[in-house]
């Protein structure tokens, strides 16, 4: 996507098989910043400022919106709309059909909303901004909500002894070794699946870097770049090397051989080796998914059941619901930015543990 004196000055309209992010779209409606002015290098002060656009949201969000909007395009193109500016009746008009499945497979409000920010932020960006106040969008989304919206479906909270299960399960070699690293230190951090997979060595060494470790004596201090802002984790030792996550941690990077960029890295598939490429954040979910169902945890339920159950976030939320300290010390490691949310995710040890029937004299 090519941002220059020729292009159009209102609009930039993305191209689906483009890799750069809706989101990254810089235009300008004045004809004296274009590439024509006498500015000594004008095509890399619009590259410079598209990576800055890019980098406002995270690169999963920019996919998605991405997805979104070419879908969006798809539907009015089929429908005789212009998607470059569209009005808020044919942005409601795609709102419904996304809920009602005419035309469109059925999505989850969750889904319609993140499409109604994708199209919001992409005209936005191409000097269009969609009026998203409208009755013809607020109307219809109050009723899509109100008619199908559900309950969020949270992930099983894996506790302590479930992720000592899940690590026994693991082979002794790099891949064994990289994968118990995984899954103890995101369990103990209370990170998620991006958070783990975005960490390097040291700070500044990628650019795609979500953070960093440091080893000291105590444990290992984690620089996060999160949803709320950057945050330190502190990760203690534990109380053996086979629970410890430092020790795994230690260990990944010495017989690894990973002493600089991403931590956690792809399996060379050639030599057995590792590749310098960073880790997938879907390969966490992977993980956690597939040690559980081996560890035999929740058996009392259907294999395709269980399978449902676990994912990146039951590492996060089996911290917050294991940890018997004060609730402000687990809301700090999670980054999160109310109590109530770190409640949220206090999974198994909330239930009744304060019984109001009783309380009240029942």
């Amino acid at each position: 996507m090519a941002i220059s004196g020729d292009s159009d000055p209102k609009f930039i309209a993305p191209d689906p098989a483009d890799d750069e992010s809706v989101s990254a779209l810089v235009v300008s409606a004045r004809p004296e910043l274009s590439a024509e002015t006498t500015w000594p290098v004008p095509s890399r002060l619009a590259a410079t400022a598209r990576d800055y656009a890019a980098a406002r949201s995270s690169s999963n969000t920019r996919k998605a919106y991405q997805s979104d909007w070419a879908l969006f395009a798809r539907w009015c193109r089929r429908r005789g709309f212009d998607a470059r500016e569209p009005s808020p009746e044919v942005v409601g008009l795609f709102l419904a059909a996304s809920a009602a499945g005419e035309g469109l497979v059925k999505a989850a409000v969750s889904t319609i909303e993140r499409r109604l920010a994708a199209i919001t932020t992409t005209c936005s960006s191409a000097g269009t901004p969609l009026p998203r106040q409208d009755r013809h969008i607020t109307d219809v989304m109050a009723g899509i909500r109100r008619r199908h919206a559900r309950p969020p479906r949270q992930k099983e909270a894996l506790l302590a002894e479930d992720i000592l299960a899940m690590i026994a399960t693991l082979p002794n070699d790099l891949r064994g070794l990289r994968d118990r690293a995984i899954l103890l230190v995101g369990f103990a951090g209370g990170l998620r699946r991006s958070e783990i997979t975005g960490l390097d060595c040291g700070p500044d060494q990628t650019t795609d870097s979500g953070g960093w470790i440091e080893i000291v004596k105590d444990g290992a201090l984690l620089g996060i770049r999160g949803k709320t802002g950057w945050r330190q984790v502190e990760i203690g030792r534990g109380s053996s090397e086979r629970s410890c996550p430092v020790h795994a941690l230690e260990t990944w990077l010495k017989l690894g051989r990973v002493a600089h960029g991403p931590v956690f890295r792809r399996m060379a598939t050639k030599n057995g080796g590792i590749s310098p490429d960073r880790l997938g954040d879907k390969h966490v979910a992977r993980l956690v998914k597939q040690t559980a169902l081996k560890a035999g945890i929740r058996s009392d339920l259907p294999e395709k059941e269980r399978a449902a159950l676990f994912g990146g976030h039951s590492l996060r939320a089996g911290l917050a619901s294991s940890a018997g300290i004060d609730e402000a010390h687990v809301q700090r490691q999670l980054g999160h930015a109310s109590a109530e949310m770190t409640r949220r995710y206090q999974r198994r040890r909330e239930r009744f543990r304060v019984n109001l029937t009783r309380a009240a004299g029942l």
